[in-house]
């Protein structure tokens, strides 16, 4: 919710709309992936703001009071794990307080640091959606009496995919250190798996592989680069 607004003056959840009132603010690269946050808020009745990294965040934060935030762990300017630190502290604390990642192995590292829950992406289930949120919502937050559940899978704007691709061939450009590629590696295995593009995400788990053992990963970088240009030429055919 904004700065200026309380829980009295936010309109009740309903059965169709349970999160209605709500304003959920999404730290989140992707544009791809925010793309899909996007559809599932709509669908559920809740605003949505969104930051692209960690500065972003921290300026939005000091306007406005979310009820909600949803962070990304992997952001291009630090660990979302951090973030959720300073505001699983922070007074008043936001209603929820949620991590989402591709890399379900940061689950604990996320709860430790005090998220009230944790999202595997790729996230396109309004169900999953809805309930990874009331289930960390007081009890004043929820909505009413019984609810309908009717699933719906969200589909994002290819748009917003080339988008993704065309943001890290930028990033690809000025890759001169090590840090770069493990980015590299980690946004664009969540993309190619919300996406799913099989070939890009092998390409991204590779070059993640290879940075792991501390090894040269020129030709993965390279693997990775030409499968981005493929994809960027597609938007022009488009």
């Amino acid at each position: 919710m904004d700065k200026l607004e309380t829980h009295a003056h936010s309109p009740a959840p309903t059965a169709e709309r349970p999160l209605l009132g709500l304003t959920i603010l999404v730290i989140e690269d992707s544009r791809f992936a925010c793309e899909a946050m996007r559809l599932l808020c709509l669908r559920s009745g809740a605003r949505i703001r969104r930051a692209d990294c960690l500065r972003a965040a921290r300026r939005h934060l000091q306007v406005y009071r979310p009820s909600v935030v949803i962070a990304d762990l992997g952001l291009p300017d630090g660990n979302g794990i951090d973030l959720i630190e300073e505001l699983s502290k922070a007074q008043p604390r936001v209603d929820a307080l949620l991590a989402i990642s591709g890399d379900t192995h940061l689950a604990g590292d996320a709860i430790a640091a005090g998220a009230d829950g944790f999202i595997e992406k790729p996230l396109t289930s309004l169900v999953q959606f809805q309930q990874s949120v009331l289930s960390t919502l007081p009890p004043e937050r929820q909505p009413k009496g019984l609810r309908m559940i009717v699933d719906e899978m969200v589909e994002p704007d290819h748009i917003a995919f080339q988008d993704d691709m065309a943001h890290i061939a930028d990033v690809l450009d000025d890759a001169g250190d090590s840090t770069t590629l493990d980015y590299v590696a980690q946004f664009l295995g969540g993309v190619a798996r919300s996406a799913s593009d099989k070939a890009l995400e092998t390409a991204a788990l590779a070059l993640a592989r290879k940075r792991a053992l501390g090894h040269s990963a020129e030709s993965e970088k390279a693997v990775v680069a030409g499968l981005v240009q493929t994809r960027l030429a597609q938007r022009v055919a488009i």
